[in-house]
């Protein structure tokens, strides 16, 4: 990222216009819906991308759009939910990525928040559900308004790419955050020009590779990941529209030939618990991308004797997604994330104030400088919590680390999920770094609970190991020969699956609801 961004850059242009000049016929998009099959059901080139995206573009115009509008997606894991996100893009609108997931009354939250001038759905949307003054176009709606079924392509006149700015917004994605309401994360096009320190200093991508994505298309990671990143690189996105059952995994990585498989842990832990794979199952794979959670440590050396390939972790955040990881060129440490991406400036700042970096070993909070191309714009229509999470020139997600003498950072975890166990802060995942090595321990997740006394302990949730069955007391056993007294979780719950966002992240706040367990005994 040595490179300035040029002041008019339109993301989809680079990421889609400069590929549709060099390999035009070079396979951008594969699409796939059953696991094991040998042939894609769409295969798309770079200059058939090229295309679509600047039909629905001058379509979206043609509606009576102006630059600026945003344009909500709600087509699943699909070729048209690519397209459209990046037509809206090339036009100088602004995409909105959403989940299929969202109750009504989330998506109309979500609408009006935004204040969305249309919004493509492949799934009818109940009356209560869209506010008045929104456009709702259907999947069949979107094959008449743009494809000639006739000749097999989208009709009408391309546009040519809108003259945006680096700075103008190009999509905006909405996270929970820390906040009780979702919160607008809004992107510029330059935030395309800012994901280039990933290419190798996460990745190792070239124009030859083909990234298969297991997440879906309304979160940031799968959108960078899975699409961006690798058209920006000239090479070959998967997308995979069916069940997704975590036996599945290692038989559709190698039918399509994927060279690079990102995933949360989540993904990584189900595949190796339920499909049982060997090297030879992964085809061409070259190695795995990890991102969206803390691993347990036992889970790198799991993968690689079972896949026989190595596994790169990175950490982000939706405000400016990955910026810290190991990859082919940074081998892994134990116990660290990885290092600052080349050309980024990254430090640890003191948890209660100020912006002189803490020494070299300290906690604090990891914080990325404000001249990141790849930093958000800000939060729509949140210029306090703007504030909130800026220090001078430095931008403080709320994540916490500390940095070594070789610039290898440690995550220690998220600043408001800290547990108060006594009087002592501890981070969960200190505790579930130990609890996961644990014999008989699949997965574990810890949170902070209160008695029927009104006291606050530390809990644990645990998924047992295959035919197996730890006790509470092996685990607290297992845990007081690790732990200081005061980090040992006294409360022990088995349970068959931890509770998970759609995006396959742990829900924390869920777990708080079998503090009803305790309060029972």
């Amino acid at each position: 990222m040595t490179d300035a961004v040029p002041a008019m850059f339109n993301m989809a242009q680079y990421c889609i216009g400069r590929a549709a000049l060099e390999r035009p016929d070079h396979p951008a998009l594969l699409v796939y819906n059953v696991p094991d099959a040998s042939d894609a059901v769409e295969t798309w080139g770079f200059r058939d991308i090229e295309r679509a995206v600047l039909q629905f573009a001058a379509g979206l115009s043609g509606m009576g759009l102006k630059p600026g509008d945003r344009v909500a997606i709600r087509l699943g894991n699909s070729s048209r939910s690519a397209l459209i996100f990046f037509g809206a893009i090339a036009g100088g609108f602004i995409a909105l990525p959403l989940s299929d997931l969202l109750t009504p009354c989330e998506l109309r939250f979500l609408l009006e928040d935004s204040g969305a001038t249309l919004i493509a759905t492949s799934e009818p949307l109940p009356d209560d559900a869209v506010p008045t003054g929104v456009r709702v176009l259907s999947a069949a709606d979107v094959e008449e308004l743009f494809w000639d079924r006739a000749t097999g392509t989208y009709c009408g006149t391309p546009s040519a790419y809108a003259d945006t700015d680096a700075n103008d917004p190009a999509f905006l994605i909405y996270t929970s955050g820390t906040t009780a309401a979702p919160k607008g994360v809004l992107h510029a096009h330059r935030s395309a020009w800012g994901r280039r320190p990933m290419y190798q200093g996460w990745y190792g991508i070239g124009p030859n590779d083909r990234m298969l994505h297991a997440g879906s298309f309304n979160w940031t990671y799968t959108l960078g990941a899975g699409l961006t990143d690798p058209w920006a690189n000239g090479s070959t996105a998967i997308v995979y529209t069916g069940e997704k059952k975590p036996a599945l995994w290692p038989g559709l990585i190698k039918a399509t030939g994927a060279t690079l498989f990102a995933a949360v842990p989540g993904v990584y832990r189900q595949m190796l618990k339920y499909a049982d794979p060997a090297p030879s199952d992964f085809g061409a794979l070259r190695h795995g991308l990890v991102a969206g959670e803390t691993l347990t440590p036992g889970l790198f050396d799991d993968w690689q004797r079972a896949s026989g390939r190595l596994l790169y972790e990175a950490l982000g955040m939706s405000e400016i997604s990955t910026y810290i990881s190991t990859g082919p060129s940074v081998p892994r440490r134990a116990g660290a994330i990885g290092k600052a991406q080349a050309g980024r400036r990254v430090t640890i700042l003191p948890i209660d104030g100020g912006t002189e970096p803490v020494p070299s070993g300290q906690e604090g909070l990891i914080a990325v400088h404000r001249t990141d191309a790849g930093l958000m714009l800000g939060y729509w229509n949140r210029t306090r919590e703007d504030t909130d999470v800026m220090r001078g020139d430095w931008f403080t997600g709320g994540d916490l680390g500390s940095i070594d003498d070789d610039g290898y950072i440690t995550h220690l975890g998220r600043a408001n999920e800290l547990l108060n166990a006594g009087g002592y802060r501890v981070s969960p995942l200190e505790v579930e770094a130990v609890l996961a090595a644990a014999p008989g321990v699949t997965e574990v997740a810890c949170t902070e609970i209160e008695t029927p006394g009104g006291a606050r302990i530390i809990a644990a949730f645990i998924v047992a190991s295959r035919g197996m069955t730890p006790t509470p007391e092996m685990i607290k056993s297992y845990a007081s020969g690790r732990l200081a007294a005061y980090k040992c979780p006294r409360h022990i719950v088995l349970i068959d699956a931890l509770p998970r966002t759609a995006n396959g992240k742990i829900k924390r706040s869920a777990l708080a609801a079998f503090a009803a367990i305790v309060n029972a005994r």
